[in-house]
């Protein structure tokens, strides 16, 4: 439920309505505003029971249930667009983030040199893979933990804040220490103990990627697991979904960014790369992405794609993935113009 408080209501009467929301078996998971403040609870007692008696202490305006079972992610929740912030770059901003990097780190020069690339090219993020989930047990697994090693001195190296997959429980606290992303794969979109285990055990900024049967109600209803145990800090990734169609690996549900838009106040990124397969496919997706009010997208790179160890095919060269960079900023100044517009325009 959602309790609005009267403009000006005193710290005393907001606490009075936190203590009455505890004692009817309701928890306060935030609180937002200043002059207006608006709690939101979430728990299993009788919400019109309580709204009711809610609405008789002093300082309440009005109570509504949240309609959304998916609560915390939900825009009733929350009107304002979340950004969340790793160290000077952030998802949700004014900056369309570009994330960038090979599917799994191979070696030392391999991953500097893409480091080097998604810098020069004006990058923030860079990612790659130390643990490397794959249908078959005789591909590539990863580096693992060296993997995590190399990712983090090319990061340093370049000024770039450092994307990475993490698989297991155990290994949360591990990756954590490495990364300033924590990505959470298509595979594991329902592995619900490892979405408890990063909402609980760490406030490390949290890529949750759509799995590829998963509707927009379970995927968001994914992201309630890690921001309900304590971590707000998630954004959202369409990497497509599996379809009837067979010319790409997987179908980018465009449509999903607005319909998400809508639903959620969590950012949006686009994952072209893995939709498709087709590394050809990739810059006029980067476009759509732009163009459909996406927050950023994710892309790989790789300095030799005909010898990736993993997903050469979907792989951009370093210079295609330059010239695609410098084609998208004519794109990337009308998303920013647009951006700037809707926060001027009065609530």
């Amino acid at each position: 439920m959602i309790i609005s408080m009267k403009p000006g209501a005193t710290r005393e009467q907001v606490d009075r309505v936190c203590n009455r929301i505890q004692e009817m078996d309701f928890a306060v998971r935030s609180i937002q505003g200043d002059e207006r403040v608006v709690i939101a609870a979430v728990g299993l007692g009788d919400v019109t029971h309580a709204i009711e008696v809610l609405r008789s202490v002093e300082g309440v305006e009005n109570g509504v249930p949240i309609s959304a079972p998916y609560k915390l992610v939900s825009k009733q929740v929350k009107s304002d667009r979340t950004v969340v912030q790793a160290g000077d770059a952030s998802i949700g901003g004014d900056e369309f983030a570009i994330i960038a990097g090979p599917c799994s780190v191979e070696t030392e020069g391999q991953i500097m040199a893409c480091a080097e690339a998604v810098a020069t090219a004006g990058g923030r993020f860079l990612r790659g893979g130390a643990y490397k989930p794959r249908t078959s047990p005789y591909s590539f697994q990863g580096l693992e933990e060296e993997g995590l090693r190399l990712l983090r001195k090319a990061g340093d190296s370049h000024g770039l804040k450092v994307v990475t997959e993490v698989m297991t429980v155990t290994n949360v606290q591990l990756v954590a220490d490495y990364a300033d992303v924590l990505q959470i794969g298509a595979r594991n979109v329902q592995n619900f103990p490892l979405l408890k285990e990063v909402g609980a055990a760490t406030s490390c900024p949290v890529m949750l990627k759509r799995g590829q049967s998963a509707t927009i109600e379970e995927f968001l209803l994914s992201a309630e697991y890690i921001v309900t145990n304590g971590n707000p800090n998630v954004f959202l990734c369409e990497r497509g979904i599996r379809t009837f169609e067979s010319a790409t690996r997987n179908t980018l549900d465009i449509n999903a960014v607005p319909v998400l838009n809508q639903l959620t106040h969590l950012p949006v990124i686009l994952d072209p790369a893995h939709a498709t397969g087709k590394r050809a496919l990739i810059p006029p997706l980067m476009r759509a992405a732009v163009a459909v009010g996406a927050d950023g997208a994710m892309v790989e790179i790789h300095p030799d794609p005909e010898r990736a160890w993993s997903d050469g095919a979907q792989s951009m060269t370093f210079s295609s993935f330059g010239e695609m960079m410098r084609e998208i900023e004519p794109y990337v100044e009308l998303w920013k113009a647009t951006r700037l517009q809707a926060a001027c325009v009065p609530a």
